[in-house]
């Protein structure tokens, strides 16, 4: 028999009944530190006392009107967005990633119709893409699993191999609108895009008169120790993607645009009922709040950069399980060798108290809160090192004493 909640999940045997920073609580008491963040998501961790404080006030007044009418919390989010996003002019609110990214694919495909070109409405992928769960974002990311069994993918998304420009030059046909990538694939095996080859896919853009749409999903707000990823490249794109961390937990999505994206979105092409509504807006205002205080970013950098240097080490004393380190800023991925899964080391990492997501190629994902201090990345890799012993084959163990 079918349980009430669909069984669509593989979910671990774990429930938490509370949390404080990056500290979690089963209904046992047993304490585990959070190192996947709800895949990317918690961005200030758990019980973070001025978002919890700006989620209380607002619910105690209005959580939602629809977008029938003003809601000045969303446009004072979208004013901040767009003062400290430098291309960006102008943003619209959904409630998730998947959403965001859809109307990002809607806007550059309605961008071209308006200026005289409807058969533009392809967009270049790459292989090991992930940009949601809709039937479009589904075609958008390609993967055969994904797309088994919902009938033929959505017309208009071709794949290339991730990093390659001579294959992203010879897809670009006259029906091109956009490129779409991650600054760093995260279920994908959290790969990060040459930054070299963001800014030739910059100039590859303005050669052709396509745009360049990111998916800052997961590497944006703050988590690669600038507000958005592709700003390492020191680039402009022309629409980006925002979801998961922008609201510290709270469902929030944003397409964040230049005016020439965002002013062909006029009433009637795009909405939603949720989207950035006074809650939602209350949430995403109070993580700006934190993350765009003075410091705040550096201390992400500097932090994102001691726990890299701990994970190579850990790399270099199990050479047997881990074959390198990957990623940028807080989203970083334990490459294993064949002979050991990314699911084994994940149960072992959670029988010793940490908690992390796996990724494609073999990767384990380790994604904590912005907030981490260097004390709790020094216990992350302590974990993380019994975890890793758990694991190790028994002859490796036994050649090592």
């Amino acid at each position: 028999m079918i349980p009430a909640l669909m069984p669509n999940y593989n979910r671990a045997d774990l429930a938490f009944e509370r949390g404080e920073g990056a500290w979690l609580w089963d209904a046992q008491g047993r304490r585990f530190l959070d190192f996947g963040a709800g895949i990317a998501t918690s961005s200030l961790g758990h019980g973070h006392p001025h978002l919890v404080q700006a989620i209380a006030e607002q619910a105690a007044r209005v959580m939602h009107t629809s977008n029938l009418y003003r809601v000045p919390q969303a446009e004072r989010l979208a004013a901040r967005l767009v003062e400290a996003t430098p291309f960006a002019d102008t943003v619209y609110f959904c409630n998730s990633g998947a959403e965001a990214n859809e109307g990002m694919v809607k806007a550059v495909r309605k961008y071209h119709a308006a200026h005289g070109h409807p058969e533009r409405f392809r967009t270049i992928c790459f292989d090991g893409a992930f940009h949601g769960r809709t039937l479009a974002m589904i075609s958008a990311t390609g993967n055969a699993k994904y797309l088994e069994g919902f009938g033929p993918p959505v017309e208009g998304f071709d794949h290339i191999p991730f990093g390659n420009m001579n294959a992203v030059r010879q897809a670009i046909t006259k029906e091109t609108a956009a490129i779409l990538i991650e600054p760093v694939q995260g279920e994908g095996g959290v790969r990060p895009a040459d930054l070299r080859f963001l800014r030739e896919l910059r100039a590859a853009c303005d050669e052709f008169g396509i745009l360049l749409a990111l998916d800052e999903v997961q590497t944006g707000m703050g988590r690669s120790g600038k507000l958005w990823a592709y700003q390492w490249a020191g680039i402009e794109p022309d629409v980006i993607s925002s979801a998961k961390g922008i609201g510290g937990g709270f469902p929030l999505g944003a397409v964040i645009c230049s005016e020439r994206v965002g002013e062909v979105l006029k009433p009637g092409t795009h909405g939603s009922t949720y989207g950035g509504n006074p809650l939602a807006c209350a949430a995403g205002n109070a993580v700006l709040d934190v993350i765009l205080a003075p410091g705040f970013l550096e201390r992400v950098d500097r932090v994102a950069r001691y726990f890299w240097r701990g994970l190579l080490d850990l790399a270099a004393k199990h050479p047997t399980v881990v074959s390198g380190v990957q990623g940028a800023g807080l989203l970083l991925g334990i490459k294993l060798v064949p002979e050991v899964t990314n699911s084994e080391l994940q149960a072992a990492g959670v029988a010793e108290g940490i908690l992390t997501v796996a990724a494609g190629m073999n990767v384990l994902r380790v994604a904590p809160p912005l907030v981490i201090t260097e004390a709790e990345v020094d216990e992350a890799l302590r974990l993380l090192d019994r975890a890793l012993l758990r694991v190790t084959p028994s002859q490796a163990k036994a050649a090592a004493k």
